[in-house]
């Protein structure tokens, strides 16, 4: 570790939160320093996520539980920095999930999958101006956004009049339904 990510490293451990209060009690009740006890951790997650089961799982929530409980703290802080590095993790994760889900079918059979698929959510909301959400964001979705803008506006929209038709429809359909139950109902008594 370069000197500069473990002083990041130290820092981030001393930080007021759950998890460094964990790791703190585990610090004064043990005397093993609380970045070794990180550090364990970590590597107990890391072949957790190669070997164990519910692999699957573990991931997902670390890719989502931590950014949820951080993205509803962003929202109701006054500060709206977070609120847009919240909101780039999930447009990021939004398009990793719908990438995945036509491809973990192949890809989950690769040993080291769900590590690395981890470790690329993990980069993506790193606490630092450069995670990986930003870049993603930044260097690919953003420019392919602009460059397709108008396109995909028009999908949305044709894709929001069919879902409105068709929610009209079955409310109409739901109705006769009721009326000819009712009516059906009372020619019975």
């Amino acid at each position: 570790m370069t000197a500069s990510m473990r002083q990041r490293f130290d820092k981030f451990l001393h930080e007021k939160n759950f998890l460094t209060s964990v790791l703190e009690k585990i610090e004064s009740r043990t005397g093993v320093n609380r970045s070794y006890a990180a550090l364990a951790i970590v590597g107990v997650l890391a072949i957790y996520l190669v070997i164990g089961y519910g692999a699957s799982l573990l991931c997902n929530l670390i890719g989502f539980a931590y950014p949820a409980y951080i993205s509803i703290k962003a929202i109701e802080s006054p500060n709206k920095d977070d609120d847009t590095q919240w909101l780039t993790y999930w447009v990021v994760y939004g398009i990793f999930s719908i990438a995945e889900f036509f491809s973990d079918i192949f890809l989950s059979w690769f040993p080291f999958y769900y590590m690395m698929k981890c470790g690329f959510l993990l980069w993506c909301m790193a606490p630092s101006p450069s995670n990986g959400a930003e870049f993603l964001y930044h260097r690919i979705i953003r420019p392919f956004f602009l460059k397709h803008e108008a396109q995909l506006d028009s999908v949305v929209k044709d894709l929001k009049d069919k879902a409105a038709e068709t929610a009209d429809t079955i409310t109409k359909e739901a109705k006769k339904a009721t009326i000819n139950l009712l009516g059906e109902e009372k020619k019975s008594t």
